[in-house]
């Protein structure tokens, strides 16, 4: 059973604790929320008075052959209709205009934790499960607003007025008309259980279904270079037929409920006539009030069929609540209690002793320790899984390590606020990403900070300005999603501009050229050296001929140091990096 799962099967109809957690984001709606809450009762009080005055204007004006009383009460009954009306229209705008406005408010507050958890989270969390609860979750939430709460409130308030009225006028014909409710509360409380089940089987599907498409059409290209469209077509076969059968089965039980339902509201109506028109014969039960009740017991039993459809309405905002609330506690965010904010930073690195694991005990980085002086290129080399990139996962702040001390001039890197931290740190990955729009917005990434001037002294500092200003628009090119209209090349230029345009105390440069043609390998060489020149770099490379001219190399083998120093004194001592240079050397011959 999945969290979904999980979390669909312990859903209850009233969860205290949920609704009292949606309660802050009412309150600064509270006075049309409490509009609300009165309007809800004003309609529960005047809904069921048409039915007495039906009755009063029969056995009174009509009965009595009064023209002018009959004139009268036909007004009031246009007034009291119209005023139903308006009260109406804006219960039904109120409710969902405030359940859409507070479903606004938790999706931002949601989508501003997602931006600060830590890259651990994402790594064991599915995307599609992300982007479910961010959009499907919270719209169901808005539906405990217009069609749960509120709409529940109103039913439950004209049965209450409806009763009332009912044992007012005739407590014989009152019993009469509820004999067949027992039977209907039996079959609607059936039909709030297997809904609920299906409903959360719906839910569930939908997940599984947002999650396989995200998913594959990402990884588009690696479906078909491999001839994998069939193989992923059955699974999408199978996981959309779970799909169709968890919403037939949801309309299979409304097909059997709502027929049941009408034919027992039937039984009923056609007892109260019965009873009624007997009564009537015999003097002892006026023809308004038998009027009055086929009208009250057709209003009482719509609400009754329709209430099982609001309780399961309410329960899955509840499900929805509550796994948006979780997302919302989970502690997975980078701890932020740095109180450095200002600060010229030099870019001196210290690792002292550093311990690190992705997984308790499970440690890829082993007591590690090095010193980058401000200035200083640092390069890291080693086999894959060595810990290359852990060590900039935990210079960026994307992981917390576990042991040891990492300093940033001299100051312990949990001093500083992430945000003045990362800003004053640039990073170019292998696999670049970039987002659909145009150049500059990629390059500056919605920041009105960072000027146009700044823009291009950075693209031409990089090499980058020659190829922008020659596609049209420049700057304005319209990058589709994940640069797919750019080469590979092309969009290595462009994080590097990305990078550059903050003018970063500490560039880091992981494997950055690895996936470039050669020629633009040279193009990129030539910028590295020029925008390293007064920072501190750290590099990670498999070529081992782009890091010959760093200040410091050091060796990594399964998370542990092997070897520290220049490429010439490394070459000297013949050790695991004078093997890898040579194998890559040989390599090149070939």
């Amino acid at each position: 059973m999945n969290s979904d799962q999980k979390a669909g099967a312990s859903g209850k109809i009233y969860d205290s604790v949920t609704l009292k957690r949606l309660f802050p984001f009412i309150k600064p709606y509270r006075k049309i929320f409490f509009f609300l809450v009165f309007l809800t009762v004003f309609l529960g009080f005047l809904s069921p008075l048409r039915p007495i005055l039906i009755q009063y204007t029969i056995d009174h004006q009509v009965a009595g052959s009064d023209a002018k009383g009959l004139q009268q009460m036909v007004m009031l009954m246009f007034g009291l209709l119209f005023t139903q009306a308006i009260g109406t229209y804006f219960q039904t705008y109120l409710s969902s205009w405030i359940g859409q406005t507070i479903i606004r408010d938790i999706r931002v507050k949601l989508y501003d934790h997602i931006l600060n958890l830590n890259v651990r989270f994402f790594d064991n969390t599915q995307i599609g499960r992300l982007v479910t609860r961010n959009i499907s979750d919270i719209e169901t939430i808005a539906d405990v607003f217009s069609e749960g709460l509120a709409a529940m409130a109103g039913d439950v308030l004209q049965l209450f007025f409806i009763l009332a009225y009912m044992f007012y006028m005739d407590w014989r014909l009152t019993l009469i008309s509820l004999s067949m409710l027992p039977l209907l509360l039996f079959s609607t409380y059936i039909f709030k259980e297997k809904i609920k089940d299906s409903f959360n089987e719906v839910r569930t599907a939908v997940a599984n279904l947002s999650s396989f498409v995200q998913e594959h059409i990402t990884g588009m290209s690696i479906v078909q270079i491999f001839g994998a469209e069939k193989q992923e077509l059955e699974k999408f076969k199978a996981i959309n037929a779970d799909h169709r059968k968890a919403n037939i089965r949801s309309v299979l039980y409304y097909s059997v409920y709502f027929p049941v339902a009408e034919v027992i509201s039937a039984v009923g109506t056609g007892l109260l006539v019965w009873y009624g028109a007997k009564g009537a014969l015999q003097g002892e039960v006026t023809l308004g009030i038998l009027t009055a009740f086929i009208m009250y017991i057709a209003m009482f039993f719509r609400p009754i069929r329709t209430i099982a459809d609001r309780f399961n309405t309410l329960q899955l905002g509840l499900v929805s609540t509550e796994r948006i609330l979780k997302l919302l506690d989970n502690p997975d965010t980078v701890a932020d209690h740095g109180t450095i904010q200002q600060k010229e930073l030099k870019g001196d690195v210290r690792f002292e002793n550093v311990w690190f694991a992705y997984k308790e005990e499970q440690y890829v980085l082993k007591n590690i320790s090095f010193h980058a002086q401000p200035g200083e290129s640092l390069a890291l080399v080693g086999a894959t899984g060595s810990g290359k990139t852990s060590v900039i996962n935990l210079l960026t702040r994307f992981y917390e390590y576990q042991k040891g001390r990492v300093l940033l001039d001299g100051i312990p890197i949990e001093d500083y606020s992430v945000s003045f931290l990362r800003k004053h740190i640039g990073l170019v990955l292998q696999d670049v990403f970039l987002f659909n729009g145009t150049i500059r917005d990629n390059i500056t990434l919605g920041s009105t900070e960072i000027t146009d001037e700044q823009i291009r002294r950075a693209a031409e500092l990089v090499g980058a300005s020659r190829f922008i200003e020659n596609l049209p628009g420049g700057f304005d090119y319209p990058v589709m999603e994940r640069g797919n209209t750019l080469s590979v090349g092309q969009r290595q230029l462009i994080s590097f501009v990305r990078a550059m345009v903050y003018d970063p105390q500490i560039l880091i440069l992981d494997e950055a050229t690895s996936s470039v043609d050669s020629e633009t390998e040279e193009l990129i060489q030539q910028a590295v050296e020029k925008i390293m020149k007064g920072r501190t770099s750290v590099v990670i490379a498999h070529r081992l001929s782009t890091i010959q001219k760093a200040n410091q190399i050091m060796v990594l083998d399964k998370g542990e140091i092997k070897e520290t120093g220049t490429h010439e004194s490394l070459m000297s001592q013949k050790g695991l990096y004078a093997r890898m240079h040579e194998v890559q050397y040989k390599t090149a011959l070939l």
